[in-house]
């Protein structure tokens, strides 16, 4: 009987989760909330990227439940530790070949020597065991079985996606038009797409294979958590931070101003990519000196996946703090604020019910713009050895090992193609979603009814 392994890095995420639930809920009982997100939903772009922005959420999340699977391989019973995408996707896990293969190809890529049956050696390009060892040789064969089951995969995923809109999409926006026509087309394109890949790559590399011969396509999906994680884990650690100093700052001003500014001006004299670094390397240093203290390597992967996370956090929050901090000198001298002390509010309830509702639009929006900046953040560190852990399947790693690929002739390009067009498409969606975000919640662009550049006062009671 499988039991349940939860990672720390699990935990966060499903916290997370959690946490946007119940923000969704409370945005849904109060209107000035209601109201932006609204603006957002009507937009088709938007709510277009929204649709692939869940897709990558659903497989982070299934690659965010580990459980501790007894195998019982040819000398015996061991115990793996495996997500519920490992075992979903367990013939691209196990389909694993000598070294490299090309995208649909039958044969390695380069030559092997081989015994023939006269007992001689030679050199040739050996047949794939598990990469279309199912079908003939022949272009022709190929070609008719991959068409056959990419037809199969289609109809399989547009019934599975047309289940999903008769369901969820009704339901969701209460009408027919163009935000929802734009959900729908992608919602289809997705299923369509999904369906034709997982149906080809259970018979075929859709990607290649990699020098040690595991299937890129699903090092690509598994690279989804840790560019989620990365994106996510890095804003709850810097939010807090910038937020609390930040209005603090403005707020109070005299030496709390003075000791904030200094505190985010030294820091950020200091390149991010040194401070990185050596905290990994202090990090590397203390996980070597206390190696027992880890059960295996998955729980090594974690500790330093969160502890990039936390340095990435502390070096990125010193933009939003200056921006809070300028929001909340305005603010400090409206007149709501001037009433609030009037009738004796004392400063932690201005802050409270006055400031930090005024300032949640500054960091709504500077946080899904910094999303996609922290998950190529991840592949630009990881490409120097100071990111994750080369052991966790992530798109700096497959970026790092097919970088010494692309001198070889014939060129190796489908792991730099693959790493590349998967953090393309998210980073592209949460683009695209934070454009529409920013407009909706910028007091200066939108346009349901209040004044555009006058703040929501809360009169204290």
């Amino acid at each position: 009987m499988p039991t349940l392994v939860p990672l720390w890095s699990d935990v966060c995420l499903w916290l997370l989760v959690l946490v946007g639930l119940w923000y969704a809920r409370q945005a849904r009982r109060h209107e000035p909330l209601r109201a932006p997100w609204r603006a957002v939903r009507r937009g088709p772009m938007a709510l277009a990227a929204a649709c692939v922005l869940l897709v990558y959420l659903a497989i982070a999340l299934l690659d965010s439940v580990h459980l501790e699977r007894t195998t019982r391989p040819a000398d015996g019973a061991e115990t793996a530790i495996l997500s519920v995408l490992d075992v979903l996707l367990t013939p691209l896990r196990l389909g694993v070949e000598t070294s490299y293969s090309a995208p649909f190809a039958t044969r390695a890529f380069s030559q092997e020597s081989v015994l023939t049956s006269a007992g001689r050696v030679q050199r040739e390009y050996p047949r794939l065991r598990y990469g279309a060892a199912h079908s003939a040789e022949s272009q022709g064969a190929r070609a008719r079985d991959i068409f056959q089951r990419s037809a199969t995969g289609a109809v399989a995923g547009l019934a599975l996606a047309l289940s999903a809109l008769w369901l969820a999409l009704p339901a969701a926006l209460g009408r027919t038009d163009r935000a929802a026509r734009a959900a729908g087309l992608t919602l289809l394109a997705l299923g369509v797409g999904g369906g034709v890949l997982l149906a080809l790559a259970t018979r075929y590399h859709v990607f290649g294979t990699d020098k040690v011969g595991s299937d890129v396509f699903y090092q690509a999906l598994k690279s989804v958590r840790t560019g989620l994680l990365i994106g996510t884990l890095t804003t709850l650690v810097a939010l807090p931070l910038a937020l609390v100093l930040g209005v603090a700052a403005g707020y109070f001003r005299g030496f709390t101003d003075d000791l904030v500014q200094y505190f985010y001006t030294t820091l950020s004299a200091i390149p991010g990519v040194l401070l990185v670094a050596a905290s990994a390397l202090l990090l590397d240093a203390y996980m070597t000196r206390h190696a027992e203290a880890f059960t295996s390597l998955l729980a090594r992967a974690d500790l330093r996946l969160l502890a990039l996370c936390g340095i990435l956090g502390i070096t990125s929050w010193t933009s939003l703090c200056r921006l809070l901090r300028a929001e909340a000198l305005k603010l400090r001298e409206m007149d709501f604020v001037h009433a609030a002390r009037a009738l004796g509010a004392r400063s932690g309830q201005i802050l409270r019910q006055h400031l930090v509702p005024n300032v949640m639009h500054i960091v709504i929006i500077t946080t899904v713009l910094d999303f996609s900046s922290l998950v190529l953040a991840e592949a630009a560190l990881t490409y120097l050895d100071i990111g994750v852990d080369p052991s966790m399947d992530s798109w700096g790693n497959m970026i790092n090992a097919a970088r010494l690929e692309l001198a070889r002739e014939p060129l190796v390009w489908w792991s730099l193609a693959a790493a590349l067009s998967s953090m393309f498409g998210l980073v592209l969606a949460a683009n695209i979603f934070a454009d529409a975000v920013r407009d909706a919640f910028d007091p200066r662009q939108r346009e349901f009814g209040l004044t555009p550049s006058a703040p929501t006062a809360r009169v204290c009671e």
